[in-house]
């Protein structure tokens, strides 16, 4: 941040500021777009050999802004994530013009470059259930092995994103019929809870050493605070080795597991958005890896004009 200026920086975190307050943006979104529009104005203070005031940043030109992506591409970023960057850097600027008074069209008639959506790639059911299996022999521990055995039927049994997973509290155990689970954007949705799910949660709380005050974190780590997901995301890459699994088998690929299986099985694609939490149902859509006859057997066996 040493190369924004001062009214820069302050402009950013009023922004961010805002962003949490109006639409409740996480605490990740939120230091993904401090650190993308942070990088984009110390680029252009570079660029233009002097720190970017707030006048500066309302001249930005078109050839600003290609110099910027031509930086970004050269530098190894994927248009995945440069596209990404391009939405946080336009965001920032929309709400900037607004507050200053200035046209902000250079920035915002910057189009993103194209890319290639990435579908996400499930588990088979046998696999699914191989790796929960799996996840539970690699510790010598049995508290710790039933701990990460209970997140990981959460993450398939319930949809659950991992970090979904890891906010529950003492206060949630046992688990009951159903959580209120509080997503992205403060997104609410209510999950039901399948009784292996149930089970796997109840045997954790009862071998785990340390105490699960109602405050507290639910899933805790070896000395008793919170539990990191990135924990459970090293000991299912030992389990999927195991299995001779791809690198693809992670903990969110669980919930991409549990869409699809859910769907596969006839499953109605809206009841299934309300249980991921889904803004739209595109997005379902593109986290269900069921092949086009799967979904015409479906459609044939359940809708009333088939």
């Amino acid at each position: 941040m040493s190369l924004i200026s001062p009214a820069c920086r302050d402009a950013l975190q009023h922004w961010l500021e805002g962003l949490v307050a109006l639409s409740g943006r996480s605490e990740n979104t939120q230091a993904a777009y401090r650190s993308d529009v942070a990088e984009f104005l110390s680029f252009m203070t570079l660029h233009h050999s002097e720190r970017q005031g707030l006048a500066a940043l309302a001249r930005i030109t078109v050839s600003d802004m290609r110099a910027w992506m031509a930086d970004q591409r050269s530098s190894g970023v994927g248009a995945r994530s440069l596209a990404r960057k391009l939405s946080a850097v336009k965001t920032f600027y929309r709400w900037l013009a607004e507050r200053e008074g200035f046209e902000p069209t250079a920035v915002l008639s910057t189009r993103a470059p194209k890319f290639t959506q990435k579908l996400p790639r499930p588990v088979v059911e046998d696999a699914a259930l191989a790796l929960i299996e799996t996840v539970e022999l690699q510790s010598t521990s049995d508290w710790i092995s039933a701990r990460d055995a209970a997140v990981v039927t959460l993450l398939y049994g319930c949809g659950l994103r991992i970090s979904e997973a890891l906010s529950l509290t003492g206060a949630d155990a046992p688990l009951p019929q159903s959580l209120r689970i509080v997503g992205k954007g403060n997104k609410e949705r209510i999950v039901p809870v399948l009784p292996a799910a149930g089970a796997a949660v109840d045997r954790y709380a009862t071998l785990c050493p340390h105490p699960l005050a109602k405050d507290k974190p639910l899933f805790r780590g070896v000395r008793g605070g919170a539990l990191n997901p990135r924990a459970i995301q090293a000991v299912m890459a030992k389990a999927r080795q195991q299995l001779g699994l791809p690198a693809t088998a992670t903990p969110h690929a669980m919930r991409h597991s549990f869409a699809t299986h859910l769907l596969s099985a006839g499953g109605d694609l809206r009841a299934i958005q309300e249980l991921l939490g889904h803004a739209s149902l595109s997005t379902t859509q593109a986290y269900t890896a069921v092949d086009t006859t799967r979904l015409m057997e479906v459609y044939d066996r359940t809708h009333p004009k088939a």
